[in-house]
């Protein structure tokens, strides 16, 4: 009874916040959000041998926070669309490059994967003069 009470919901978040933010390395990556066309660099490792891949599309969402966040990027190879998802603390991510910054309206950008052709386009975001 006194260990449920000790361990409640808020005391829980905050011992799991101390935890990432003691213990998991941050990777110093760039600041991107919905809408931008991003290059995510990332290791595979294929028996002795190591090499790496990149994947490059537009940013769908990005979910969670601090140590437990995931970003989803979608590219067309071809006629087919392909999604795939990282977590942002992910071991084998190398480098993210930032191609374009998009403008979109929506923090998560759905309706991105039923649009074809010249719909599929998103404007690019006009950087302000310092």
């Amino acid at each position: 009874m006194l260990i449920r009470k000790i361990l409640n919901h808020k005391n829980m978040e905050s011992l799991i916040k101390f935890v990432q933010d003691e213990f998991v390395t941050k990777k110093d990556f760039p600041e991107f959000k919905a809408g931008d066309t991003i290059t995510v660099y990332y290791e595979i490792k294929e028996g002795q041998k190591t090499r790496t891949q990149f994947f490059r599309g537009v940013v769908i969402q990005k979910k969670g926070t601090g140590a437990s966040q995931t970003f989803t990027i979608r590219k067309m190879s071809g006629t087919v669309g392909v999604e795939r998802i990282f977590p942002i603390n992910l071991p084998a991510l190398q480098k993210i490059e930032v191609n374009k910054r998009g403008k979109v309206r929506r923090a998560r950008i759905f309706y991105f994967r039923e649009l074809t052709g010249k719909k599929a386009r998103i404007k690019e975001r006009m950087h302000k003069a310092k």
